[in-house]
């Protein structure tokens, strides 16, 4: 099963409102949010911190998050939906003809976030605070990997959906690890760490899915 009915409802915050005046209340809790965490981590943050650098009162807090886990659900499932749609985006508006560029365009997408998304590179899709935050029933990563093979399914590709989803499972862990890496001590990453990130991506879709890639219209599995 893919994860479109996800994206339509579970992974979409349980209390985001209508109105655009809640809604960008509750872009600035998020916002607020995301600056605690970068400051002081995951495990310490708490509703009051979000409240006070929001400059909200507690109330206003709880109204859309009941405990500091909701926080961080928030800010992953955001973080989630803006890394898919950056990567829909690429793959909609651009002609990627090859393996090379559809993988070294969700990498960038990856490594941009890591730039530029505040908290992103502490919570990331929720992996470091609950391998099933997304979800409650699938990892994180499995989740990813199932909309990104949706998104493969809409630009044709005939790749098994099973075998696609683990493959792709197997790609995001390794980038994870290596983008990790590259922002340790550089704040704007490691270039030569983010070279090697998108290499390693691309040499493992093209051993395990074959020339067309997780992204493309290959036709089946050209493992030797």
């Amino acid at each position: 099963m893919g994860t479109s009915g996800l994206l339509g409802s579970d992974l979409l915050l349980r209390n985001e409102p209508v109105q655009a005046r809640s809604a960008a209340r509750l872009s600035s809790l998020l916002d607020a949010a995301a600056e605690v965490v970068e400051e002081v981590g995951y495990e310490r943050l708490t509703t009051a911190m979000v409240a006070e650098r929001a400059g909200a009162s507690i109330g206003t807090v709880y109204r859309y998050f009941p405990d500091r886990i909701a926080v961080l659900e928030g800010l992953s499932a955001r973080a989630f939906r803006r890394f898919l749609d950056r990567v829909t985006e690429q793959y909609r508006d651009s002609r990627m003809d090859t393996v090379e560029e559809r993988v070294s365009a969700a990498v960038d997408v990856y490594v941009h976030l890591y730039r530029t998304e505040r908290g992103f590179r502490v919570v990331r899709f929720g992996d470091v605070v609950d391998v099933r935050l997304l979800d409650g029933r699938r990892s994180n990563t499995a989740v990813l990997a199932e909309r990104l093979a949706d998104i493969a399914g809409e630009r044709g590709s005939r790749h098994d959906q099973a075998e696609l989803v683990f493959r792709l499972q197997v790609v995001i862990a390794l980038t994870e690890s290596l983008i990790h890496r590259a922002f340790v001590v550089d704040p704007r990453g490691d270039e030569a760490f983010v070279a090697e990130a998108k290499a390693v991506a691309v040499d493992y879709v093209r051993r395990h899915l074959g020339p067309g890639g997780a992204m493309g219209t290959g036709g089946g599995n050209t493992e030797a």
